[in-house]
């Protein structure tokens, strides 16, 4: 059914149509949850959250033609596998919502269990003002869920890539923390002033293995290739933080690393060849293999 058929006498289009056509043409388009995607694409549209939109299908509300076409433009893109995030401009993650777009990566929800690794050494640090540093930081994610949530503690946070160092600055400026320190530079040697000084070290690195193609058209296509790429195996940068990380942490201090779901006994050798202790991989919500962690 198209748009300009459901036009009532006073020019709006009922929200519940358009919500059912952006679904079905999304789930057409392959996206997996094409009802929440749909509902999300017209709070956008709308300035309306999605539990908002939702509540005003019920209601049949009626939207104006000039909304709706604007609707049915953004459903276009989402169905050509643009990601939701790039399309409305923000990516949730925990408490945050970071502004995101062409040239960086856009945190994902699995991630939340390496932040609150973090964030949970962090806040068990017997220390004044313990210190969290992340390496890589992309839009800031990481270091900025620390920041928050743990506001007593000093984060600082790195990023080599220009695009992505802006945007992750953007999110800094936007959230107003005064205890985060974000630099554009290479991980590899990334603070030295704060070298046996840190209590945590966090990284999401790049580690899909060079001839790992993604399958999803929104990581592969959108999603920049130096955040996902990480050599022949996949570890080339997490080797580089296993020994960044030992110079940065003090003793007994917590590095947590971000990996591939078959990735965690390959990083735990990684670590346990460096000298580190402990060495531990969790799951995510998924019970997938995510995170692996070790201490100082």
């Amino acid at each position: 059914m198209q748009l300009d058929q459901t036009l009532g006498d006073d020019d709006t289009v009922p929200l519940r149509t358009l919500l059912n056509e952006a679904a079905e043409t999304l789930a057409a388009a392959g996206i997996q949850d094409p009802t929440v995607d749909a509902e999300l694409l017209a709070g956008h549209v709308l300035g309306a959250s999605r539990g908002s939109v939702q509540a005003k299908a019920v209601m049949d509300a009626r939207v104006p033609a000039a909304e709706a076409s604007r609707l049915r433009e953004v459903v276009r893109r989402r169905a050509d596998r643009e990601p939701l995030q790039h399309i409305t401009g923000r990516a949730p993650f925990r408490s945050l919502e970071l502004l995101v777009g062409p040239g960086v990566f856009v945190p994902r929800p699995e991630t939340e269990l390496l932040a609150g690794l973090a964030v949970d050494a962090l806040r068990s640090s017997a220390e004044q003002q313990p210190i969290g540093i992340d390496l890589g930081t992309g839009s800031g994610a990481i270091a900025l869920a620390m920041a928050t949530e743990v506001p007593h503690a000093r984060i600082a946070a790195v990023e080599r890539s220009s695009d992505a160092y802006a945007w992750a600055h953007r999110n800094v400026e936007e959230t107003g923390v005064a205890n985060l320190e974000l630099v554009q530079g290479d991980l590899a040697d990334a603070f030295p002033e704060l070298e046996g000084r840190a209590a945590v070290v966090a990284s999401n690195p790049p580690y899909v293995p060079d001839d790992a193609i993604p399958r999803d058209p929104e990581v592969r296509l959108f999603d920049p290739a130096a955040a996902l790429y990480g050599g022949e195996d996949g570890l080339d940068v997490v080797r580089v933080i296993s020994r960044r990380a030992l110079s940065l942490l003090r003793p007994g201090g917590l590095v947590a690393i971000e990996h591939g779901e078959f990735q965690g006994e390959a990083v735990r050798d990684i670590l346990d060849a460096d000298g580190w202790h402990a060495t531990a991989t969790h799951v995510d919500l998924t019970l997938r293999d995510r995170v692996t962690t070790a201490v100082r």
